[in-house]
């Protein structure tokens, strides 16, 4: 099985125990949000996939982690695709899991970069606007990046919607040809 082979089949077998359990949604968001720490910390990542460690070990790692604040089978899943040995392609499975998600749902998928979590309202006027903008029906997965100092970046698919302060000052910084 070559590795994009990999990826869609675990990213297809996480998305076929959430939907099963009823909690794709949330355990959805869970994955996307616990990929998007793991690829931002490298002691993390590097305690998720040191084949020095023992597995009990490392899935103990997610437990810790995310507690009782995620739902069980958010840790679950995770750890079936770290003893699985499969902990480098985590961001990339679970990645794929969000596209399978929203093209189940006929939606494309929305990463939207905020420095602060958006609140439920936000989340569903982002995704209208979004929507709207794209002409498609659109699935908002919130990356919380502190490195966006006010606003929000959205990505859908190749388009990219800049309306973080930085952006708005570097186009500033255009319009008076600087």
């Amino acid at each position: 099985m070559v590795k994009g082979d990999v990826v869609s089949g675990y990213a297809r077998a996480l998305f076929a125990a959430a939907q099963a359990e009823g909690a794709l949604a949330k355990v959805g968001d869970e994955l996307y949000a616990f990929a998007r720490a793991v690829d931002k910390n490298p002691a993390l990542r590097e305690a998720l996939t040191d084949a020095a460690l023992p597995v009990d070990r490392r899935k103990a790692v997610v437990t810790d982690l995310l507690g009782t604040r995620a739902h069980p089978l958010t840790a679950a899943l995770i750890g079936f695709v770290v003893e699985a040995g499969h902990a480098r392609d985590l961001g990339k499975i679970i990645d794929e899991l969000a596209r399978v998600a929203a093209h189940e749902r006929a939606h494309e998928l929305a990463e939207v970069r905020t420095a602060v979590a958006l609140t439920d309202t936000q989340r569903d006027r982002m995704a209208a606007a979004l929507s709207k903008a794209t002409g498609r029906q659109v699935e908002v997965k919130v990356v919380i990046d502190d490195t966006v100092v006010g606003g929000v970046i959205a990505r859908v698919g190749d388009l990219v919607f800049d309306g973080s302060l930085a952006g708005r000052l570097e186009d500033a910084k255009h319009a008076l040809g600087s």
